[in-house]
């Protein structure tokens, strides 16, 4: 069922009319976006509604009050690494190798706005996947990871 529900807000007027008025084909259309406005009304609109995206997972601290990251429940992390991935090789296309979903993650500045956990956890499967391949990897998320349950 989270397969089916993944990313269903791109088919609201306010992400789809978006994406199709900036596609490129080569990179994210709220890239485009943010260059015209400043920022990206889709992408405000969809990291709220869609929990495999990091930025879904802040709140104010009770202790700091401030906004930090929260630590992601171990399906949304698994479903956000999937997402990087067919990022990758529809950005990349012919161009693809398995440690491009690796270097974009490590040149971005994700990791270090991620819950420090989320962002060992995700850089361990990225990782992986670099070194020892999708098989193995898919392999280890199935028959490991998710059988734990939890990270």
């Amino acid at each position: 069922m989270q397969g089916l529900k993944h990313d269903l807000s791109k088919y609201s007027p306010s992400e789809f009319l978006t994406s199709a008025r900036h596609y490129v084909g080569t990179r994210s259309p709220n890239e485009l976006e943010r260059e015209k406005y400043g920022f990206s009304y889709a992408w405000m609109h969809h990291k709220g509604r869609n929990r495999h995206h990091f930025e879904y997972w802040t709140d104010y601290s009770p202790i700091t009050k401030q906004m930090s990251p929260v630590k992601m429940p171990l399906r949304f992390v698994v479903e956000m690494f999937c997402d990087r991935v067919a990022a990758s090789k529809i950005y990349k296309g012919q161009a693809y190798t398995d440690s491009a979903p690796y270097e974009y993650f490590m040149r971005g500045k994700a990791r270090t706005l991620m819950h420090p956990e989320t962002a060992e956890l995700t850089k361990k499967l990225l990782t992986m996947l670099k070194d020892e391949g999708e098989e193995k990897t898919f392999a280890f998320i199935r028959k490991e990871l998710m059988k734990k349950g939890e990270y």
